[in-house]
């Protein structure tokens, strides 16, 4: 079983993925709390699906695309790992949206791996604070990522952008992954700004704005 908040059919808002058609699995609750966060209400209990109904669900959209998002799924690893697992057997493009906190050793080969990097303004920490990255990133997850893989940063001011850069430098991640996608944070960053940086730095990543909000707006849900 699985605590589930909701399932629908959306196109994709991020990730190099945006403007598919997409399945979303949304699981229940989080273990962090960003300043950011669209998606509050995810931090219920939910309620409890199979996963047998959660994959007839999804086959029922008639989509190629399911992005297993939250919440935080990895807090219900062994679930969202079978179902992940299924979803790529019956032949899905499959996506994990994970805040990385959580070990990812166990989510299958084929998945794409959209991990967020946190940063210190997105969770009202300083930028020099010493026990923010021991706290809030599981290291060994960057060993794990490849080419298949994303990394995505929601920046909330221009010191929060800094220090992602200098991060993603440091660990040599542009080179590393598939992608890494900066992103705005809504009312806080403007995208005009966030691309004047990337280009005054000419970072190899991309300007990932979210896509679901420009169609919808900002304030709808389950989109």
């Amino acid at each position: 079983m699985l605590r589930v908040i909701e399932i629908f059919r959306s196109i994709q808002g991020e990730s190099s993925l945006a403007g598919w058609p997409t399945a979303f699995v949304r699981l229940a609750e989080c273990n962090i709390r960003c300043t950011y966060c669209d998606t509050t209400y995810s931090f219920g209990k939910g309620e409890e699906w199979t996963e047998d109904a959660i994959v007839e669900r999804v086959t029922g959209y008639g989509v190629r695309h399911v992005c297993v998002t939250g919440g935080e799924p990895m807090l219900q690893a062994e679930g969202a790992i079978a179902l992940m697992r299924r979803l790529l057997d019956l032949g899905h493009v499959v996506s994990l949206e994970t805040n990385g906190v959580i070990p990812l050793d166990g989510v299958p080969d084929g998945v794409v791996r959209v991990m967020d990097l946190k940063t210190p303004g997105g969770l009202g920490r300083s930028p020099g604070d010493p026990g923010f990255l021991k706290r809030f990133l599981h290291a060994p997850n960057l060993a794990l990522l490849d080419r298949r893989d994303e990394l995505k940063v929601v920046v909330t001011s221009h010191s929060d952008y800094v220090w992602a850069r200098t991060f993603l430098r440091e660990h040599r991640l542009f080179e590393r992954v598939g992608a890494v996608l900066f992103s705005p944070s809504h009312g806080q960053v403007s995208p005009a700004d966030l691309a004047a940086w990337m280009l005054d730095d000419q970072l190899p990543a991309r300007l990932n704005l979210q896509l679901h909000k420009v169609i919808w707006g900002a304030d709808a849900t389950g989109v």
